[in-house]
């Protein structure tokens, strides 16, 4: 199939499959006028890649998602530990979201937010307060 039907079957753009190729997370086969060939086993490929990085995989890490999954003598603690990283970084993240929020909401509450050139939002984040 072409890279266009690729693109719509694995639910990604054409853009997004050269990319992919270029930093070698997939290789197609190419036809004899030049143009890229994708299998069946590409688009499993794109699928799988597609879910990763839905679920927050940076591209190294679904490089070393796909080397194991390509290991028939793989070990799944491999994979989990993988996975035990990742839900650490987000655990970290959310953290530093909520203070995000609640400084947020402080910042908000604390302006009047009528026509008055006075905004106690711009003076605290001036460090004027």
């Amino acid at each position: 199939m072409n890279i266009s039907q690729a693109a719509q079957r694995a639910g990604l753009s054409s853009k997004a499959l050269r990319y992919y190729e270029t930093i070698n997370l997939l290789q197609p086969a190419r036809g004899p006028n030049g143009y890229r060939e994708y299998s069946r086993d590409d688009v499993e490929t794109l699928q799988f890649i597609q879910r990763a990085r839905a679920c927050g995989f940076a591209v190294e890490e679904v490089r070393q998602l796909l080397a194991l999954h390509r290991d028939p003598a793989r070990q799944s603690h491999d994979a989990k530990q993988l996975v035990e990283e990742k839900l650490q970084q987000i655990e970290q993240q959310l953290q530093t979201l909520k203070i995000m929020k609640k400084t947020l909401r402080g910042l908000a509450d604390s302006c009047a937010g009528d026509d008055s050139p006075e905004c106690a939002i711009l003076s605290q984040l001036a460090n004027r307060v």
